[in-house]
This record gives structure tokens, sequence and C-alpha cells, in this order.
């Protein structure tokens, strides 16, 4: 979750040549007040010892081992990045275009802004419940340097927070391949379990509170009037096919709570 709170400060900071502070100040605020949303009133409380989740995050980590080395192990060590660029070729193939931040820069402004708020709550309580991640409770290979994870805490999972804040709102901006983007937002935060950063409780957790941030946030006009500009930018850019869409949706289907026969 490090990495993807840095890049969300990161992002909210870093804005287009010739910003005024003032603007940037606006950006890195998002659409909500902090304390808007009450997260720790809607997520459960996180697994502990003596909860069947508990036992069953630990086996889910253990069983999700053997993709080491896999295809869907690859998609996992991608997905583990969190930066526009990576972002965008995440979701290319979903969108059907191959897009880079320079030439969507509405998309990306929504997108920072939108993200601001989601990553809020979840770190609200990712600090409050304090989970171990789940190589600290049952040693496991990662597929992400743990050095990079430092101290941070489990649940919710800050990158399924960001991947499903991603799905929704481009859904919102391209509604006619919401079907695909939605498939593509599930499978970047499964492959926070196959990578074995985030126990399944945690992905499930940063789902819920994306979900119910951007509720929030959608019935605001600013938010209502960005996603209009984006869907439009959209509309005008030039679109080149993604490449290897079918290896992808291939992976995506892939069921990792399966048992390996």
């Amino acid at each position: 979750m490090t990495k993807t709170a840095i890049a969300f400060l990161a992002a909210a900071i870093v804005l287009s040549g010739g910003a005024s502070a003032k603007d940037a100040k606006a950006q890195r605020e998002g659409y909500l007040k902090p304390g808007v949303v009450d997260i720790m009133s809607i997520l459960p409380p996180a697994p502990v010892v003596g909860d069947p989740r508990y036992e069953t995050d630990r086996a889910i980590f253990k069983a999700t081992r053997r993709y080491i080395g896999t295809p869907r192990w690859s998609m996992a060590t991608n997905d583990a990045r969190y930066d526009d660029v990576s972002m965008l070729a995440d979701f290319s193939c979903a969108l059907g275009a191959s897009l880079d931040p320079a030439s969507v820069p509405h998309l990306m402004a929504l997108m920072r802004k939108v993200g601001t708020d989601t990553q809020r709550e979840t770190n609200v309580a990712k600090n409050i419940n304090k989970r171990l991640r789940p190589y600290k409770i049952d040693d496991g290979e990662i597929c992400q340097p743990k050095e990079e994870l430092g101290d941070s805490y489990d649940y919710p999972s800050g990158h399924t927070t960001g991947g499903w804040t991603w799905a929704l709102v481009l859904s919102d901006v391209v509604p006619d391949r919401a079907s695909q983007i939605m498939a593509r937002g599930r499978a970047y935060g499964e492959s926070r379990i196959v990578c074995g950063a985030h126990n399944a409780s945690a992905v499930e957790g940063g789902r819920l509170s994306a979900t119910t941030t951007l509720t929030v946030v959608r019935n605001t006009k600013a938010y209502q009037d960005d996603v209009a500009t984006a869907r439009a930018e959209f509309a005008a850019v030039k679109k080149a096919a993604p490449a290897m869409c079918q290896a992808e949706q291939a992976l995506i289907k892939e069921n990792i709570f399966v048992p390996a026969p």
C-alpha cells in the first residue's frame, strides 16, 4: 500500500505545466471533505485469530503460492505497479484503446482527484485495523520486493482500492465497455492475492471501501461535470488497438480460488 499512497500523492501534486498552486490544492483535496464518509461504520473489522475468515485468508495465501512462475504471477507482478502509464496499460484491453496520459489529461485529472477520496478512506481503515500482511503471518514468496511494502498494513488493500476506483470511474466514462472494465478491475484486485501482498479479505475490503466512497462522490456535480468532460475527451482521442488482449482475457477468466488439480 505504501507505493500506492505515494503514487496517488505524487499524481495529485505533479499536475500539467502551468497549473496554479490553487489548482494543485483543489486537486489534492478530492471531491469530498474528510469525514463525509464514515468508512469504519461500513467495513467489517479485519479478521483476527479465532475468526473463520482469518484461517480462510491463511489457506488462500498458501494455496495461491502455486502461481509462482506462471503467467498469472507475471500479471500480478505487472499489476503491482501503480502509476498513470501502467494503469492505462492495464485497462487498455478493457477500454479497447491504448492510451498515454498526455492524450487524456482530463481523464487523468479525474482519476487523481477521485483517488484522493478513495485512498483517504482506505488509509483511515488500514491504520485503525493494523492487520499484518499474509507473508508476515505465514512464510511465502511474494511478487514484489517486501521492502517496497515496508511496515504498511494489509486491510483494506490500497492497491485494490486504486484498481477498483479506476474500474468504476472508467465505467462511468466509457459505459459501453463497463463489463470488460469491471472484469479487469476485479482481476487487478485478485492480483494482490496471487502476489501474496494482501489477504483475500483485504481485497474485498478495498473494493467495498472504494465503492462506498465513490457512491458519495458520484452525487457531486463537480464529479458529474468532470466525467462528462473526460467522456468527450475519450471519444475524440485516436485509439490504437491494444496487443495481447486474448492472452490477458484468459488470465482474467481464471478462477484463482479453485484448488489446483
